[in-house]
């Protein structure tokens, strides 16, 4: 049984629309008739799979994802990266880069290219469902998390100019340069949620200095504490804590914390 309710009325941050969001993040791996039974029984009367095959600088065949809708909420979940097909592009520091949403900034080719195979799907659901002025929130581990980032600032930035209520992402890599990042940033304070386990490397990629991340984080430590304003030396401190000499091996701390259901079991110990 769920440690709490989903609320579809909610309109603002807190913890437990976050442990939702992120068992929808999660949902977001099932194939599409689990996706659905699971939708419905979550009170959503509405709901549009995506997937597409990709021909891109990913490692990754194709991308997938859903957008479910009641009269009161809009969920657009995008699905993430599976651990084994991290490691050919964890330290890709030559990644080519292209124009972000309406030519603000620049954004990782591979993970424009993504979008862009399943972008117009996603925005013909949302102007379908949304029929009442519904909430809506952008969502996605891994790379999930990536697309919703991107997703939201094109739904923003470009036609139809639509400011989702939240965006939460587990584990998002680094999307863009830091021109995007510091407009996205002004405008969607408050609703950006980027949730970091201890040392997710997943997080960490791709490197800088060309691409950044958005501002605001929320970080679990190695004692599964969630802090919402680190510092570096309190971040490096920790992380440190849960260091292995490869972090990018196959049973490193880095790739364990990036698991989504690690992301939903921190969030069900907060809401418990």
């Amino acid at each position: 049984m769920p440690v709490v309710e989903i609320d579809h009325k909610t309109t603002g941050y807190n913890l437990g629309h976050a442990y939702w969001l992120a068992r929808a993040a999660r949902l977001s791996y099932e194939d599409e008739s689990s996706i659905r039974e699971k939708i419905a029984e979550w009170g959503f009367d509405r709901c549009r799979y995506f997937h597409s095959e990709l021909d891109s600088s990913l490692p990754i065949e194709d991308t997938q994802g859903f957008v479910a809708a009641s009269a009161d909420m809009i969920i657009v979940a995008f699905r993430g990266t599976e651990p084994k097909q991290l490691k050919d592009w964890l330290s890709d520091a030559n990644a080519l880069v292209e124009s972000g949403p309406a030519g603000r900034g620049k954004v990782h080719q591979g993970f424009s290219q993504a979008l862009d195979s399943v972008y117009q799907d996603v925005k013909a659901a949302v102007d379908e469902f949304r029929d009442n002025d519904q909430t809506l929130w952008f969502i996605g581990h891994s790379l999930g998390g990536a697309l919703a980032m991107l997703a939201s600032a094109r739904m923003y930035f470009e036609d139809p100019g639509l400011l989702a209520d939240g965006v939460y992402t587990f584990g998002q890599p680094r999307t863009c340069d830091r021109g995007l990042a510091g407009d996205y940033d002004e405008v969607f304070t408050d609703r950006t949620f980027r949730f970091v386990n201890n040392n997710d490397i997943v997080a960490q990629v791709p490197p800088e200095p060309v691409f950044h991340h958005v501002q605001h984080v929320r970080y679990f430590d190695t004692d599964g504490e969630l802090h919402h304003r680190i510092s570096t030396f309190d971040g490096l401190t920790d992380s440190l804590a849960g260091f292995t000499s490869d972090v990018s091996a196959p049973a490193s701390d880095g790739l364990r914390d990036h698991f989504v259901d690690n992301y939903v079991a921190l969030l069900e110990a907060k809401v418990s």
